[in-house]
């Protein structure tokens, strides 16, 4: 809920921010203080939109303390530090809004400095948004495409420039040939690149491999019920594991 109405809330303050801008366009010698530009003296549109501004930063830090209180663990390190800078930032800016001033301007600036320093701090040592992943990916698809446009331009100059292939049929060949390697070589770096930066997806597709490699020989359901539990706790890390089996006559 907190999500919509932040979505709505900055949906209407953008309207709001063109039909401004339209204003101010209209009087490009005057200074936007002097016009119905602020919140002070504003007419109907842009008040309510600070309010409903002033409303959905308050909502966004409400949310955020409430999913902080009922976290744990490390997704309960990684908030702390977003919930601080959050509410901090979230005073100054509402403080900002109403007050033109060039104290609460500096410490706005000081705020969204200890919000980037909060947001990197849980990325950087709490793995906030999963940034390994975010990395590896990142690296992955750039090696590949990389790679890709270079196979791409060679086989257009190859069959173009040594054996003399019509230009269309040349190109229509080169991207068959590109678009058949994507697959194949997109797992083979992903992989390569997984080892460095992705460890523990790496570490988990090897145990699974390695257990369906043990399922192949097992007969015993009972020791084929204790090994998936292992490696299911060892890949996931859950709190609780449970395997139902289904008896069937």
């Amino acid at each position: 809920m907190a999500g919509w109405f932040n979505g709505g809330v900055f949906t209407l303050a953008t309207v709001s921010g063109v039909i401004a801008a339209t204003r101010a366009w209209a009087h490009p010698f005057t200074s936007p203080f002097t016009q119905a530009g602020s919140p002070v003296g504003a007419p109907a549109l842009d008040l309510i939109t600070a309010v409903l501004i002033s409303a959905a930063l308050l909502v966004s830090v409400v949310a955020l303390v409430v999913r902080f209180a009922k976290s744990s663990g490390e997704e309960r390190l990684q908030l702390k530090w977003c919930a601080a800078a959050a509410l901090l930032l979230v005073v100054v800016f509402v403080a900002s809004i109403w007050v033109n001033s060039a104290v609460v301007n500096v410490l706005q600036s000081l705020a969204f400095l200890c919000l980037w320093t909060a947001i990197a701090t849980a990325v950087l040592k709490y793995r906030l948004y999963e940034i390994d992943r975010i990395i590896s990916r990142t690296l992955a698809y750039a090696i590949v495409t990389g790679l890709l446009v270079g196979v791409y331009a060679g086989l257009v100059l190859l069959t173009t420039q040594v054996f003399r292939v019509h230009t269309p049929v040349a190109v229509a060949a080169s991207t068959l040939v590109a678009a058949a390697l994507f697959s194949p070589l997109r797992r083979r770096v992903q992989t390569a690149v997984d080892r460095r930066f992705n460890r523990a997806r790496y570490d988990a597709d090897n145990t699974v491999a390695a257990f369906a490699v043990r399922l192949n020989d097992a007969m015993d359901l009972d020791a084929v019920q204790d090994d998936l539990a292992g490696v299911v706790h060892q890949a996931l890390e859950p709190a609780h594991v449970s395997v139902w089996i289904s008896h069937r006559d």
